[in-house]
Order: C-alpha cells, then sequence, then structure tokens
C-alpha cells in the first residue's frame, strides 16, 4: 500500500524556500579526506600494474531502488539493469566509454541485403556452472524473450527480427522467430527488414542469455541466490532484501583473468541523504545520485567527487488515457502547460537538468525532437491557455478537477510531485493528492493501469536513437502504461523501421513524435543528468550518454587518505 499526501497551495512555496541549499547535519567539511594515489600506467596487454592496486578489491555501488528482479526479460528499471549488466553478457557489450563492441560473439556478418545477420560465437564462453554456452543457448533465450508467457514487457525491442511481432501477440508459435542455429558456435538472425540498430538493440537485457536448464528447473524462482546461472563476468552469491546485493567473480567467464574487482556489492538507497552520509563514512564508493537538497554543500566540499553527464534520458509524467478525464487532449494538454519547468530545473534541481517539450531527448546528430507551438510561450501564456482548454473540457471552479499522482518512494520524486500537484492546484484549480508506492508496487499498479491516473516516469535509452524512445508508444508495447493506442503512430513506427536511410527515417520518426505530442499522453518535464559521487580511488570508467558502467572494467587504486584538516 501507499502513503496519501494531499498537497496545500501553499506547498510549493514551502518547497522552494525550505532546504534546498541545507547541509549535512553529521557531516564537517574538516573531515573531508584528500587522496594520495598513484599514477595509473597500463601495462602492455591494458591492466593497471598490480602494485598500484588496493589489496582488496571490493567495490560498493548505491543503486536506487530495490531492484525489481534479475530476470533480464522480464525486470524494467535502471537498478536491475545495472546489476544484470554484470551477471551477464549479451553477444554485443559496451565498452568503458559507452561503445558497442562485441560481448559473447567475436564476430557477426551482415548480407548484402541486410537481411541476415550471422553471429560467430565464442568457444571460451561458459557458464557459470562451467558449462559450455552455445548457440542452442541463444535460440532458447530470445525465443522465450518474444514468448508472451514469459511476459516481458521489453520483448518488442526485439521486433527486428523476423516474426517476433506477431510472437509477442500471440499469434505466431516462439518457434517461427527468425533465429536459427548454424552449428554449436554459429548463429543466424533473419530480419524483417534492413536494420542497422540491431547490435544497438541486442545489448539490451532483453537479448541476454538464461540457461535454460536452471529455468525450467525453478520457473519463476530461478534468478536467486544459490540457483541462478548467468554467463557475465560476476555470480549472484547474496540477494538480501532492502539490505544488498552481493556479487563475486565468476571463475568461469571467458575474460576473467582482466577482471580486477573480486566483489561488487549493490545497496538500494532511496534515502539520497542516508546515502550521502554512506559515501562519506566510506561505506559507499560510487553513489547513485545525490540530493538536490544539498547541492551548494556538495559543490562546497566535494566538488572534485561529483561527476556531473549529460545522460539520454527523459522524466515526464504518465496519463492513464484508457480513464476520464485523461481521455481527453484538452485536459491532458492543460495539465502539461501549468508546469513551470523552469522552477523545476533551477530551484528543484539545479545539476544542469533542461527543461523538456518533447519525449525524445536533444544530442542525437540529425534528429530534432519536434517541439509543440507552446513550447516557445512564456509561461504565463502557457497558464492562461491551459485555463482555458480545461474550461473547455467542464473544469473550472465550480467543478474542479480531481486527479491522484502516483510516484515510486524517492525524496528526489517527492519533492516534484508535490511541485507539480502545487502548480496544478495554484493555476489551475486543481485538487491533487500524491500516492508513493514501492518500485515493484508502482510497476505493478502502473501496468493494470486499473487505478492510476497520473504516474511519474523515467525513459532512459538504451541506446542513442529516437526509436527506443518512440517505441514506447507502440500498441503492442507492454510497457505502454499511458494507454496510448494509435494506428496511424503505430503506421508510422514501421514504415521508420523500413526505411535504410538515416535521414529519411529520422523525418518518418519526427512525424509520429508530432503525432504523439498533439495528444499528450504525457508531461514531459526535463532531460536527465546523471550526478553522482565517486571515490577518486574508483578507476576504469568513463562517463558516456547511456550511462553503462559494468564493474568488469574498473578497479580500486591503492589509497592513503588524508585528512583535509591536517593538511
Amino acid at each position: 500500500m501507499g502513503n496519501l499526501i494531499t498537497v496545500s497551495g501553499l506547498a510549493l512555496l514551502v518547497l522552494l524556500l525550505g532546504g534546498c541549499g541545507a547541509e549535512p547535519d553529521d557531516l564537517s567539511a574538516a573531515n573531508t579526506p584528500r587522496w594520495n594515489l598513484p599514477e595509473v600506467v597500463p601495462t602492455e596487454d591494458g591492466l593497471p600494474h598490480p602494485s598500484i592496486l588496493a589489496p582488496v578489491q571490493i567495490l560498493h555501488r548505491g543503486n536506487g531502488t530495490q531492484p525489481q528482479g534479475l530476470d533480464p526479460h522480464i525486470t524494467e528499471g535502471v537498478p536491475s539493469t545495472h546489476v544484470q549488466r554484470d551477471l551477464f553478457e549479451s553477444l554485443v557489450v559496451r565498452s568503458a566509454d559507452g561503445r558497442i563492441i562485441p560481448g559473447a560473439a567475436e564476430r557477426w556478418e551482415v548480407s548484402e541485403d541486410g537481411l541476415t545477420w550471422t553471429f560467430v560465437l565464442r568457444e571460451d564462453a561458459r557458464w557459470s556452472n562451467g558449462e559450455d554456452l552455445t548457440a542452442h543457448d541463444w535460440l532458447f533465450s530470445l525465443r522465450r524473450a518474444v514468448d508472451p508467457a514469459t511476459g516481458s514487457r521489453t520483448s518488442i525491442l526485439l521486433k527486428p527480427i523476423r516474426n517476433a511481432e506477431p510472437i509477442i501477440a500471440g499469434r505466431m508459435p516462439p518457434e517461427q522467430l527468425g533465429v536459427r542455429v548454424i552449428d554449436d558456435y554459429t548463429l543466424e538472425l533473419t530480419l524483417e527488414a534492413p536494420n542497422p540498430l540491431l547490435v544497438e538493440v541486442l545489448s539490451h537485457s532483453v537479448a541476454y542469455p538464461v540457461h535454460r536448464a536452471t529455468v525450467e528447473a525453478h520457473g519463476d524462482r530461478w534468478a536467486r541466490a544459490g540457483v541462478m546461472v548467468s554467463n557475465g563476468p560476476y555470480q549472484l552469491a547474496e540477494l538480501a532484501m532492502q539490505s544488498h546485493i552481493r556479487l563475486v567473480r565468476n571463475p568461469y567467464f571467458r575474460e576473467n583473468d582482466r577482471v580486477i574487482i573480486d566483489e561488487v556489492y549493490y545497496y538500494p538507497t532511496e534515502d539520497l541523504a542516508a546515502e550521502l552520509m554512506r559515501y562519506r563514512a566510506g561505506e559507499i564508493d560510487w553513489t547513485y545520485e545525490v540530493p538536490n537538497t544539498q547541492f551548494n554543500w556538495i559543490e562546497a566540499h566535494l566538488a572534485d567527487e561529483l561527476v556531473i553527464s549529460d545522460w539520454f534520458g527523459s522524466y515526464y509524467f504518465g496519463f492513464n488515457t484508457l480513464r476520464a478525464p485523461f481521455n481527453d487532449a484538452r485536459v491532458t494538454t492543460a495539465l502539461s502547460l501549468a508546469i513551470d519547468r523552469d522552477i523545476i530545473t533551477t530551484k528543484l534541481r539545479r545539476f544542469g537538468e533542461q527543461p523538456s517539450f518533447s519525449f525524445t531527448p536533444p544530442g542525437l546528430d540529425g534528429y530534432d525532437p519536434p517541439q509543440p507551438a507552446w513550447a516557445s510561450w512564456s509561461q504565463a501564456e502557457r497558464e492562461q491557455h491551459a485555463l482555458e482548454l480545461l474550461a473547455q473540457a467542464g473544469f473550472g471552479p465550480d467543478n474542479p478537477l480531481e486527479v491522484e499522482i502516483r510516484y515510486n518512494t524517492h525524496e528526489d520524486h517527492k519533492r516534484v510531485s508535490l511541485a507539480i500537484a502545487a502548480m496544478w492546484q495554484q493555476t489551475l484549480g486543481v485538487r491533487a493528492s500524491l500516492i508513493n508506492e514501492e518500485f515493484r508496487v508502482f510497476l505493478a499498479t502502473r501496468r493494470a493501469r486499473a487505478i492510476t491516473e497520473v504516474f511519474r516516469a523515467g525513459w532512459i535509452g538504451n541506446y542513442l536513437d529516437p526509436m527506443y524512445f518512440l517505441e514506447l508508444f507502440h500498441s503492442n508495447n507492454q510497457q505502454n502504461d499511458v494507454g496510448f493506442f494509435n494506428a496511424e503512430y503505430d503506421a508510422l513506427l514501421a514504415q521508420a523501421a523500413r526505411t535504410a536511410n538515416r535521414n529519411e527515417r529520422f523525418a518518418v520518426l519526427q512525424q509520429a513524435e508530432r503525432l504523439l505530442l498533439e495528444t499528450q499522453p504525457f508531461a514531459p518535464v526535463y532531460t536527465y543528468v546523471t550526478r553522482r559521487l565517486v571515490k577518486p580511488y574508483v578507476r576504469g570508467w568513463a562517463p558516456n550518454l547511456v550511462d553503462q558502467h559494468p564493474t568488469r572494467y574498473m578497479f580500486l587504486l591503492r589509497q592513503d587518505p588524508v585528512a583535509q584538516g591536517a593538511l
């Protein structure tokens, strides 16, 4: 069950005037450590010299909410994928700086017509129990991912593979998927149309392999400590709910000799102030986030450890358009218009997030996200138009609109939700109440759509293409929680998937996004940045737009901390 919060007209004022620059109560700047660290000079094989490494290689990472689970075909959410990226290796993976590189496949070839992709698998690939990993495992795993019985909400990403879409829709058996075993170490994928993004899709967790015997023996309880068999650089050792997830090196991983971190702990860190205190106490080496309320203090005392990077993602509030009155574009547009995005990004967020009026984030070469006409208006003009639209829909002082806003438990989500609720009340007279839920409950509520009205959401690009964002609203996408079903929109996405020319394809996708913005089934708020604290002795990672940082590339330097107050 969630907690209900009602919003007073003064809530926004209290939010903006109170606590934005507060310092941590129990931390002193005098205790901030500086570090004497050795210089990193790689050896001939590209690894750091053993003499500069810390004797104990155990990494402690903050990870936001408690992961929904660890089954890569079923779970969703960034916290789950961070852990899965250490447990599994797909056919292709990302390097430390975010580039796509060969993974479990050592190479691949594409036919002249672009329809047949042949992957040559590494013969030294093993499962964490020592068994060989072969093309038959990939065949089983990809069929499982698209099988409606699995219940994957990300299977639509595999749509480029022939017959994946009708299989997902239940019109064909999984055995008809365009995947074929040539021999034990050669896998062939046949596509519906040429698609250069296939390697990006295959880097997603929905394309990870799962161990057939374990899945069939344990059903939906296979992804547990003591049971799970995986193929990545780490294996699952402990899964303690609301405490930690502990991974240890997989001795059978094909590049185990290049993995330096022996163990990695992932901690649920929904309480950002507590996460900061644990970081300062040396209990966490890498935070998931930092609290916006302590921006000034962090900037003053931990600037050298604060890492801010652009992140290819959109923060938004979804409307359940299957429920009245959110099936009325006048209502949803009015609610979107009344959000003062500048206040949210400059007063509440403060780490460089940018106001957003489209769904696809900016930054893609050749793709300019379309904007609604009112994106260039002043906030006063937007609010006036919002009042007019809401009146046209039958709402006003004599018939105020009442809404429930749901968000998953998190300090920042609560603050933004409160601010938006107060904006709606002060500008439109909307009576808003807030309900917070634990992440897994929140996802289940969104998915059911039975009681959800407005919900907080975020969508992060696993790869750098607008299709990854726009496909979220395809009629057959299991993650289409706003209930946007539009045949014209689906047809445009299908047309884009068949268009090989990049510029022509982007033009079709822009047309689709304009159609999406006309009905406003969501209210975009801002584009993401990542902001975290990282201990200086944690090395081997690099900022990247997809914010993927596998532990396999990291290492800890030998360190000699000196208290700042003693210098």
